[in-house]
């Protein structure tokens, strides 16, 4: 029994419904019922890991994200990450991060990753870190790729939030369980590849406003393509870095 976590996702269901939030979900019967398992889910929005919690709640299980340090240095959220006890991430010093998950994998519990490590502002799949294939292999076992679609239309990097009521359609899909199985380079891209083929098929049922900034230029929106957003995520981190350097 977790009742903070229970009561968190209770409090997100109602306000999922305050927004008119709807969601269609697949494949939920892909999340194991017991057991550990690396959740991949693609990152498009600052909100997308609370949707990812959806469907493991079909067999009542509950997801412990990596989620960067500052969060959880945060007065307000840092709490709540705690109780829920995900697992933070310094991104100067991952290697405690990294052995938490594994023994968090080991000791049969579910580990949401984002490969892609930042938020997409093309909205299409980056390319991975290992960091989710090597986890897998190390604890000995699957990775459950979960795909989302629509939730950068709530709130997603340099756009206002839109957290009133938006009957926003939401689309997840969760695949089948990948083996972790081969070096992990290879596994990562197989990873990429079936996340990346599962976000076509959902876009393919989803209806796109011409133009608008949500969708990709691949798609006909006004998103910058994944060339030109991976040059501006490279002149945030140049950024970063400088002022980190002051």
């Amino acid at each position: 029994m977790e009742p903070v976590y229970r009561s968190v996702i209770g409090i997100a269901r109602t306000v999922f419904a305050f927004e008119g939030l709807k969601f269609e979900v697949e494949g939920e019967e892909h999340i194991p019922a017991t057991g550990g398992a690396v959740i991949a889910v693609n990152h498009t929005g600052y909100m997308d890991f609370t949707y990812a919690g959806l469907p493991p709640r079909r067999v009542k299980r509950y997801i412990r994200f990596m989620a960067k340090k500052e969060v959880f240095d945060n007065k307000i959220s840092g709490p709540v990450m705690r109780a829920l006890r995900h697992i933070p991430v310094d991104r100067g010093a991952g290697a405690e991060s990294y052995k938490s998950a594994v023994e968090r994998l080991r000791n049969g519990e579910l580990v949401g990753v984002y490969p892609e490590a930042t938020i997409s502002r093309s909205f299409e799949i980056k390319e991975f870190k290992s960091g989710a294939a090597r986890m897998a292999i190390e604890a000995g076992v699957p990775i459950i790729p979960t795909v989302i679609w629509g939730a950068q239309r709530v709130w997603t990097k340099g756009f206002p939030k839109r957290l009133g009521r938006t009957n926003t359609p939401i689309s997840i899909a969760v695949g089948e369980p990948i083996p972790p199985v081969g070096p992990p380079n290879e596994l990562t891209d197989k990873l990429r590849a079936v996340m990346q083929k599962m976000l076509l098929e959902l876009q393919e049922n989803y209806h796109h406003e011409p133009g608008a900034y949500w969708v990709p230029a691949r798609l006909g929106g006004s998103a910058p393509t994944l060339e030109e957003a991976d040059k501006l995520d490279a002149q945030d981190l140049a950024a970063r870095a400088a002022k980190r350097a002051e």
